[in-house]
């Protein structure tokens, strides 16, 4: 039996963060970014832009906005301004990082989170999220034209994921510690009208986790090749295929490694289509009466988010159309949607222990309220009035990320090319440069985004790189090349000031 101590001390804590923070608790985060969506889907967005400066007026913005801002300006092809935005984000999720270390084990986290909501909690981003911000910035980086800095961002994808394996092994070790400690049960068995069928489909737990994903790993494989290191592309391109089995643009992602250089000829390109779709699912909160006793009060309402699955095309986008008459048929390799469930799938445990606690403090503060009698009893009407207002399920996530990532590779002569989609009437000119290219497509509502990439002086081309190096070799001759072009650079700087 989950008890909680008979203290008035609960009671005036609970009164001042209800009047507190009344805005983050009734803030609607679902209808904000549901109507930034419909905004992006229609074309409109500058005013999507306009809306989300709106609905964030605070001096010091969270990260949610700061990867929502991200994603807007890159559809916009401001992509060093969206370089600018995510590196923001990302800085917040290095703090996260370091930060997370420390308080491994708080289950309940914050004073907010326990008498409240979730909602009051810091928005740390979802464990995919973070990881995604990692490839959408490498993904910018080389529309931008920056094939250097999208492999910074691509290493730091896999250093994040190494994280976040380690905290969540420690976390989901502690959290079994409080919860058999208050004697909680942290299973859905007692969440009758949770559709926790969504959760348990096959293809949610067929996922190895809720933050890894084929496309940033593919994505990392095809950056070590363009740049000639081959040594780091393998383990890329090895784990999307073991991430998504039997798909051929993986598997050929290994498989062709070796020879690709040698097989393209001066004046191709090989270029990666990266085919997007939809939205990622919105979060809605609904409230479930769990069977828990707290002091014999009975059963308490606790809320739980649900996830909404936005509609998106991605079975009708089959191939990218080049030139009217060379198709290179798509593969969807990566879904948001069900990454955001098997995400949500592992943070109910949490969500649980926290929703009971947070119920039970909130239960004993009004029976200590309605037990005085008199004008003490009134305030604990109010207060079971506030509580069941403030009782709602943290409904943020990055809803302008896609739902599906499919991918397409083809080698093509290098110059300007006509691409379309099936079903999509307008069609897109696109130049293509260099050894490699990437071209990416946004599908969503009623629009489509294409985004041309930008060429700097220096193109990706070949060099001669033994395709025998060791990762760890390959780094360091990296790193080398970097040191040696800091040096070379320290030198013009220093005769130029002459």
């Amino acid at each position: 039996m989950l008890t909680f101590p008979k203290s008035k001390r609960l009671v005036l804590p609970l009164a001042i963060l209800i009047s507190l923070s009344g805005c983050s608790v009734m803030r609607s985060y679902d209808d904000e970014l549901s109507q930034t969506v419909t905004l992006v889907g229609q074309g409109n967005i500058d005013q999507a832009l306009t809306q989300l400066d709106s609905n964030n007026t605070s001096a010091e913005k969270d990260l949610l906005y700061y990867m929502e801002k991200s994603e807007l300006l890159r559809l916009n092809k401001k992509y060093k301004d969206s370089i600018s935005t995510s590196l923001l984000a990302d800085h917040l999720v290095d703090q996260w990082e370091n930060e997370a270390k420390i308080r491994l084990g708080a289950v309940a986290e914050t004073a907010g989170s326990v008498l409240l909501n979730d909602k009051t909690r810091r928005y740390d981003g979802h464990d995919y999220e973070k990881v995604m911000l990692s490839t959408r910035l490498a993904v910018t980086h080389l529309l931008n034209g920056d094939w250097d800095s999208a492999r910074t961002e691509v290493k730091k994808t896999h250093e994040r994921e190494a994280i976040i394996a380690e905290l969540r092994a420690k976390e989901t070790e502690e959290l079994e510690k409080e919860s058999k400690a208050k004697g909680i049960t942290t299973t859905f068995k007692d969440l009758n009208g949770y559709p926790i069928e969504t959760l348990n489909a096959p293809e949610v737990t067929a996922l190895k986790n809720g933050y890894q994903s084929a496309f940033s790993h593919y994505l990392a494989g095809f950056v070590y090749e363009t740049l000639n290191e081959p040594g780091l592309a393998a383990p890329g391109y090895r784990q999307a295929a073991e991430l998504q089995p039997n798909v051929k643009v993986l598997e050929d992602g290994l498989a062709g490694l070796e020879t690709r250089s040698s097989l393209l000829k001066p004046g191709e390109t090989d270029v990666l289509f990266v085919v997007e779709a939809g939205s990622a699912p919105a979060r809605k909160s609904i409230t479930i009466p769990v069977p828990v006793i707290v002091n014999n009060l009975g059963v308490i309402p606790i809320s739980f988010p649900i996830l909404r699955s936005e509609p998106n095309r991605s079975n009708a986008l089959t191939m990218v159309t080049i030139d009217g008459n060379n198709n290179a048929p798509l593969a969807t390799i990566t879904s948001l949607d069900t990454m955001s469930k098997r995400a949500l799938k592992d943070d109910i445990p949490g969500i649980i222990v926290r929703g009971i606690i947070r119920a039970g403090i909130k239960a004993t503060s009004q029976k200590l309220l309605m037990d005085q009698g008199g004008g003490a009893a009134i305030a604990g009407i109010a207060l079971n009035v506030a509580n069941v207002v403030t009782e709602s399920a943290d409904e943020r996530a990055w809803r302008t990320l896609p739902g599906t990532i499919s991918v397409a590779r083809a080698t093509i002569p290098s110059g300007s090319h006509e691409l379309s989609l099936p079903g999509v009437a307008n069609k897109q000119t696109i130049d293509i440069k260099g050894s490699h290219a990437i071209v990416v497509v946004r599908q969503i509502g009623n629009q489509v985004y294409w985004s041309q990439p930008l060429y700097g002086a220096k193109l990706p081309d070949y060099a001669t790189v033994s395709i025998n190096k060791s990762p760890d070799e390959a780094d360091n001759l990296a790193k080398k090349k970097t040191a040696k072009k800091k040096k070379s650079s320290k030198k013009k700087s220093s005769k130029s000031s002459q």
